[in-house]
């Protein structure tokens, strides 16, 4: 049993991928500054330091062109790893942005026949994930953008991405394979700029979709970031729309390149907020910690970025708990609820409740001197944050 409060346990379901812990450290400045880690030897570590899964793209388990008798040894001994060490495969992806194939995109390349075969590796990813356990698939289209507007009219690359999601939620269901597909935004990078730039834009794409009800999304923190935008805001209108089916945990300074940053190390404020509605709403997905360890890392150090990750969260989940049982922030925001029941609600349009609603008569001026203590309430989150409440 563990006996440090902060020590990883099965019922979190921390995740990490293959291609986070295997990470080599290579930059386009620098070259790689760690081995590869096989896939075996990166569930063994995930064990190790306490991970309940293990993710993977296609490629980082098999190699693109890896004949079908190697292929099929591979996934023995990875699926043999996993049984031994007690590690889940809760997700699968797959790589459409490495391979030269995909320099103009996957599903919104201008050449047919690069669409069909990413379509066609997709599906090949899909059995692969589904054998071994894997009930969530992400789709992150890194390529799917441009760097001049010049080459296809953006509405043509949106039709073209709704035709290929059509496809792989039927062909997903008419194999059994169960998935729900989750779909990853970014702003840019590697692209100039990607189509589907942040989770709303992709919430917005799945109501048009013929299988919405397959479909949801994977908002990642330094995705969200990238733009300045708020992360806990987008996963909270993706779970009040019922669409969070994965997260992708890390950090990431506003305004510069995608850094996939240990989670919590670049804005622990944030990361609070974030971590707090997770646990205010009772979120039982994967917590997948897509993050690197710093490129002045062994393997070791590698131990302790994954550590530090899941410490991280579990430190802010205590914090939370605090957060939500501190006397004065209970006080304060039972004082915010009262005003919610101040008035009848607007709920639902209805004839006899519009006539009233226009002929109630407002004091604007006791509107305006209620009571707002935000700045205390931010100073009291400070508190517990910084240890000394």
């Amino acid at each position: 049993m563990p006996t440090d409060k902060y020590e990883p346990r099965p019922e979190h379901k921390f995740t990490f991928g293959l291609w986070t812990v295997g990470n080599r450290g290579r930059d386009p400045f620098g070259d790689a500054v760690r081995e590869t880690l096989p896939p075996v030897e990166a569930v063994r570590m995930l064990a190790e330091v306490g991970a309940w899964g293990v993710n993977f793209h296609d490629n980082d388990l098999v190699p693109i062109d890896a004949p079908p008798g190697e292929r099929d040894q591979i996934v023995r001994d990875f699926k043999s790893a996993c049984e031994k060490n007690g590690i889940t495969v809760p997700m699968a992806t797959v790589n459409l942005f490495y391979d030269p194939a995909f320099r103009d995109g996957a599903f919104t390349a201008n050449d047919a026949e690069v669409r069909a075969y990413a379509v066609q590796k997709t599906m090949r990813a899909m059995e692969l994930g589904a054998e071994l356990g894997a009930k969530i698939f992400v789709l992150w289209g890194g390529r799917e953008g441009t760097e001049t507007d010049a080459c296809r009219r953006p509405d043509e690359a949106v039709k073209r991405l709704r035709e290929a999601l059509n496809y792989l939620c039927e062909y997903s269901e008419s194999q059994g394979y169960g998935y729900r597909l989750a779909l990853e935004a970014k702003p840019n990078e590697p692209r100039a700029d990607i189509y589907m730039p942040t989770t709303g834009a992709y919430l917005a794409l799945i109501a048009t979709l013929d299988r919405p009800d397959l479909v949801g999304v994977n908002p990642e923190v330094a995705h969200e970031h990238m733009a300045g935008l708020n992360m806990t805001h987008a996963v909270a209108q993706a779970w009040e729309m019922g669409k969070l089916f994965h997260i992708d945990l890390n950090d990431q300074l506003p305004g510069r390149y995608d850094q996939d940053l240990r989670f919590g190390s670049a804005n622990p404020r944030a990361a609070f907020w974030l971590v707090k509605f997770h646990e205010d709403v009772k979120y039982d997905a994967p917590r997948h910690f897509d993050a690197h360890a710093y490129r002045t890392e062994d393997y070791e150090g590698v131990k302790d970025f994954a550590r530090g990750c899941m410490r991280t969260y579990l430190i802010l989940k205590e914090k939370a708990a605090q957060w939500n049982a501190d006397p004065e922030i209970k006080a304060i925001m039972a004082g915010i609820d009262e005003m919610n029941s101040g008035a009848p609600a607007v709920g639902e349009f209805n004839k006899e409740q519009s006539t009233a609603l226009l002929a109630r008569n407002f004091d604007r001026a006791a509107l305006a001197a209620k009571k707002l203590p935000y700045e205390r309430l931010d100073q009291l989150t400070m508190d517990i944050l910084l240890g000394v409440r």
